[in-house]
Parts: structure tokens; sequence; C-alpha cells
């Protein structure tokens, strides 16, 4: 995979060569410019780490560390450590900013440096930016030896978040320890093994865990989509657990399986926790353009507004400040709850599901019954380097005059019976081509259809 510098930070495979992929000189210019950045902001000088289970996470973290001492930058290390464990700890910690060494749900060949604000939330565009540019000047300058920031370990950051999540005040500790549910989860050998399992302990519930090795070493496909959780499936047809659930790597997506194996889906994990919010704190809710419709359906359930904005956490989150959202997320299993702090956060996600399932009497199973049901597809398209993508989406616009669409990112299409969304990926070198609808098979038309016409057009202008 070509090495990707975007507001979301900076991905690749590890190994290659040097601009091409995610190397070790990679790594300490893309550092280096968030240090310069980090410093020019006025921030203070001190930046939280951690990282998932990948293979190459010691390289990466040691590289890190070591870059940002070399500008004079203390450092804190988390170690392995969950997405939102270190956006909590840079606001506990009080530090100027943090970065977390993982590609979400990416294969293990694939490492990234996702960086963060000091309000532990990920950086803005104009930062990132900016970001960019200096990495490109290469004007970076290096402290001298009387200077040289400290390196120091942190093994409190997850028995916080733990500990938040418990006083959260919508989560029902002793609902929950009173049902005395059980969980299958599927930690893909990552950090969902060391955060998941402590939290069910503490809440008094029995966790069995698959993939619990925490070595990168993926047992499948780690994004968590039916087609690649199939054991875990299998295990909750027989299991007699009360929910299945599935993270990422780094533990900020969060999927649902209910008893006898049926796929909840990543989808409605924010509709299943905004649909209990929504009872006790009554409010706006947003999530991006890609997510399920369900969400708009559950708001209007309870009188209240939805709103949709880019996709990206970043975005997700600006939208959510805007409108003074209660709830808010993706429907990749993202849950954004802005009493713990503006990131997604598997951890709050599943306190959550299960308050809701303590508090008011029904299986997930059920809970899912009652929401409107559609089915999604996604898919994507390879992308032509050379492609003006966004000529090329103008285009596409042109030849669906009577379509209410929306162009704010990329272009999404809103059919009578359902939608269809193209736009490029941030994190890949692809077109992601999402539709949804009533039955997966009007879904798939709708999304061959739109991808037709984009790979003709394409084509075409190639």
């Amino acid at each position: 995979m070509p090495l990707i510098k975007s507001i979301s930070g900076f991905r690749g495979t590890i190994g290659g060569r040097a601009g091409e992929n995610l190397t070790p000189e990679d790594i300490v210019s893309s550092v280096a410019g968030y240090g310069d950045w980090l410093i020019r902001s006025g921030a203070r000088r001190l930046v939280v780490i951690g990282r998932d289970g990948r293979p190459s996470g010691p390289v990466v973290s040691a590289l890190t560390a070591a870059t940002l001492q070399s500008m004079g930058i203390d450092v804190i290390d988390c170690g392995f450590a969950t997405t939102p464990t270190v956006e909590m700890a840079v606001v506990s910690r009080k530090a100027g900013g943090g970065i977390i060494l993982s590609a979400s749900h990416n294969p293990k060949e694939y490492n990234a440096l996702k960086l963060l604000n000091d309000r532990g939330e990920f950086i803005s565009h104009d930062a990132g930016q900016d970001l960019i540019a200096t990495v490109r000047s290469g004007n970076i300058t290096y402290a001298g030896v009387d200077d040289l920031g400290t390196l120091t370990q942190d093994d409190r950051a997850l028995q916080d978040h733990i500990d938040a999540v418990l006083a959260h005040p919508l989560v029902r500790v002793e609902a929950i320890r009173a049902a005395k549910f059980s969980v299958v989860l599927d930690a893909v050998n990552s950090v969902g093994a060391i955060s998941i399992p402590p939290l069910c302990e503490q809440l008094g519930v029995a966790c069995q865990v698959m993939n619990a090795t925490l070595d990168g070493e993926f047992a499948h496909n780690p994004e968590p989509l039916p087609a690649n959780l199939t054991g875990l499936i299998e295990r909750m047809k027989t299991s007699g657990a009360d929910l299945g659930v599935a993270v990422d790597p780094d533990v900020d997506r969060l999927a649902l399986v209910g008893p006898g194996g049926r796929w909840i889906g990543e989808e409605y994990t924010l509709v299943t926790v905004a649909d209990y919010v929504l009872q006790h704190d009554p409010g706006p809710v947003v999530s991006n353009l890609s997510s399920s419709r369900a969400l708009a359906d559950v708001a209007r359930k309870y009188g209240q507004e939805y709103h949709a904005s880019k996709v990206g956490e970043v975005n997700v989150v600006e939208k959510m400040k805007e409108v003074g959202a209660t709830i808010g997320g993706e429907g990749n299993g993202g849950i954004i709850d802005p009493r713990l702090h503006y990131g997604r956060d598997s951890l709050v996600g599943l306190a959550l599901v299960l308050s809701h399932l303590a508090t008011g009497g029904a299986t997930i199973n059920d809970l899912r019954d009652t929401y409107t049901h559609y089915e999604m597809v996604k898919d994507k398209i390879e992308m032509d380097p050379t492609l003006d993508l966004a000529d090329a989406l103008s285009v596409m616009e042109g030849l669906f005059p009577d379509t209410p669409k929306t162009n704010i990112d990329g272009l999404k299409l809103d059919f009578p019976d359902g939608w269809v969304h193209l736009r490029g990926s941030n994190t890949e070198p692809i077109v992601r081509v999402y539709a949804e609808a009533d039955t997966r098979e009007r879904a798939a038309e709708l999304a061959g259809e739109v991808k037709g016409k984009f790979i003709e057009l394409t084509r075409a202008q190639g």
C-alpha cells in the first residue's frame, strides 16, 4: 500500500522504499512534523503514545518516542493501549497531544500514526494540512543534548479509562451485575484482549475470549464484518451467551452478535446505543453520510433531530459539537459519547448496550426486531492515481438529474427506496461504494448500477 498522508494521520505498510511505504525514515519525518506543529501551536511539550498488538508496534513505538524526545518533547508511553484509552490519557495527563500507533482495521502488515490534539481528539483539517506541509519541507529543528525529552511508562491509563466508563451517568453498573450476563468476545489477537475482559469483570459479566493472544497475528481479516466473524457467529449458536461482541485491533469499533448467532451488526451498534441514550438524555444525534438510515428513524421516534456529517471521526465530532448532540458516531460500530470524551470508544459502547439490556429486560435480538430493517452493501473500486475524483463525481451528478443528492463528501444519491454513497477513502487508494435499502438484493442492485456508471465514466475519461 502506498504511504498515505492525510488529516487522519500517516498510514502504510511496513518495509519497502522510503516515501512509498511506512519505513523508519517516513515514521521519523512524520513524527517530527507533528512535533514541530505541536511546538509551534504553543501546546505543552508532552505527548502520550500507545499501540495496538501489531508485530511492528515495538519498532514504530521506539522510533516515535525517540523522535519526539529528540525534539525536546517529553513522552508518556501507555504501551499496549486502545485508541480511546490514549485519547482519554491525553486529557487526564494534561498532555499537549497524542499519537496512536495503529492501522485500525487494516491487516497486520500495515501500521499508522494517528494524531491527537490536547483535547485527545484527532487534529483538525487545517492542522493536518499545516503538518503535512512541514513534513514535505523537511524544515525541522531538533533539540540540543541538554534539552532532550524524557520517556515515562504509564501503567494506569487503561484502568483509568475503565473507571471513567463505570462512573458514566448512564452506565447502570448494579443492574448489569444483577443481570449476570455472559459475553463472548472476539479480541482478534490485539488490545481488545486486555481491555474488554477487565471491563466485563468489573461489571460482573462473564466473558469468554476468542483470539486472545496479544501478538497481532490476526486470526482473520480484522475488520468487524460478518464475513470475517464466522467463528464468533458459530460460537454464539451454542454458547448460551447473551451477547457476542467483536472489536477491531485498536478497539474503537464494536460489532454485535445475538444469541443463536444472529448478526446484529456494526451498523446497529450505534442505533442500539442511541435508542438507550435518547430515553434518558434526549437531544440531537449525528452519524456520517455512509451510516444507516436506522439512526434517523430512532431519532424520529424520540422527536429528536438527526444530522449527517462527512465521513471521518474528526468530522463527526465537529458536527456533534455544532449541534450539541447527545450521542453520535459512525455506522462502522464507532460510538462517540460526549459525556465521556469525543472519540469512538468500544468500552463505553459495550457498557451502554449492556445497560440497555439490563434495564429494559429485552434481549439484543428483541431490540434488533424493534428497529427498522435495512441491509447495507459495502463495495469498492480500485482508484487510478491519475483520476481527478472530484471532477468524475461532478460528472456523475449529471447522470442522476432527478435524484436528491449530497456532495459535501463525495457523492450521495438518495433514491426513494435506498441510497448510494461514493467517496474516496482517507486510508486506502480506493473509491468506497456503500449502498443501503430494505433488502440486500435491492442494495446490491443500487450499488451495482451506480458503480457501473462510475467505472464506465472513468474509462471514457481515461
